[in-house]
């Protein structure tokens, strides 16, 4: 069944966590970085399920998640081709992003290598919560990337 994503309970918890961390989850900043993962409670408190699967999306301690739960490339892939339990949506471009969806940036020529979630939208600049580089209402602008991928969350499935 495809739910509505909630929005405002999203940013919500990402404003209410961006500067500190949840006791509820591991803080993968010594491992290579804790966005993904920050993304992913926003994600979830945002009314999304987790998907049990092997490809799926979930946590349920430090040594048992997806590769989608902490991983910036598989997080993308999973939102763009989860037909299943999960939250799902589309690539969409930077002036149609809405509150709560998600932005993907290629910091190095190789990869995109960090999660955002956008928290506020105001005279014409988008604002984002983030961790590894905690950032509460931090300007898009502000940051040194050489390409985005936003993401809007069209919905939930149970």
């Amino acid at each position: 069944m495809e739910r509505q994503y909630l929005r405002d309970k999203a940013v919500f918890y990402a404003r209410e966590w961006a500067l500190k961390q949840n006791p509820k989850f591991y803080h993968f900043g010594n491992l290579g970085g804790d966005c993904t993962n920050f993304v992913s409670q926003c994600l979830l408190n945002g009314g999304a399920k987790m998907n049990y699967n092997k490809e799926g999306w979930f946590y349920i301690n430090a040594l048992n998640r997806s590769a989608s739960w902490t991983a910036v490339n598989y997080l993308q892939n999973f939102l763009f081709n989860n037909k299943s339990v999960g939250p799902f949506g589309r690539v969409t471009e930077l002036m149609q992003i809405e509150l709560g969806d998600i932005i993907f940036l290629r910091q190095n020529p190789n990869r995109f290598n960090h999660s955002l979630i956008v928290t506020k939208i105001e005279e014409n600049e988008i604002y984002v919560c983030a961790h590894s580089d905690d950032s509460l209402d931090r300007p898009l602008s502000s940051y040194f990337y050489l390409q985005t991928q936003c993401f809007h969350i069209e919905g939930v499935r149970d």
